[in-house]
């Protein structure tokens, strides 16, 4: 009897597909590893943006530079008279941080980013597509438990999943 192997799909890296989520520690020089599926996904250059999450969400935003990239060349576009536009980039800029992995897959993020997020010693890897998020394990848990079937629907029609 002859067998055939099943083949699978390549992983598509680079994509901006992060998904799944994982629950990781600080380390005692409160460096964060990040999973190696992930780091497989930023691909190259091996550098990550670090943003303080926005509409007052009490996270950690994680962007792979390529992906940061993007949303960069719309600043860039943005003409120097647009005041908002300057303030928003210039507090955003301001609080962000550019960091690359070591050998061993591990960052080390701003002191006051982890303050900003309320990140203390356990930290929830939330996927979110085309970034990361980075949440203390209790207030991801209360973000999370209000969400039901009807909010997902609303949001599955709002984006036309």
């Amino acid at each position: 009897m002859e067998q055939h192997a099943i083949e699978r799909p390549e992983p598509v890296l680079g994509s901006g597909g992060f998904a799944s989520s994982f629950l990781h520690a600080l380390d005692p020089k409160k460096r964060l590893t990040i999973p190696a599926i992930w780091r497989a996904e930023v691909g190259a250059p091996k550098s990550l943006y670090v943003l303080p999450g926005l509409n007052n969400e009490k996270c950690l935003y994680v962007y792979p530079a390529r992906e940061m990239a993007k949303r960069l060349d719309k600043f860039r576009k943005i003409g120097i008279g647009d005041k908002k536009a300057r303030l928003f980039a210039r507090i955003l800029a301001s609080s962000s941080d550019l960091v690359a992995w070591d050998s061993q897959g591990r960052i080390r993020i701003k002191d006051e980013l982890l303050a900003c997020a309320r990140i203390a010693d356990q930290v929830k890897l939330v996927g979110a597509w085309d970034r990361f998020e980075l949440w203390d394990p209790e207030l991801w848990k209360q973000s999370t438990e209000s969400i039901d079937a009807t909010t997902m629907d609303e949001a599955v029609r709002y984006l036309d999943f």
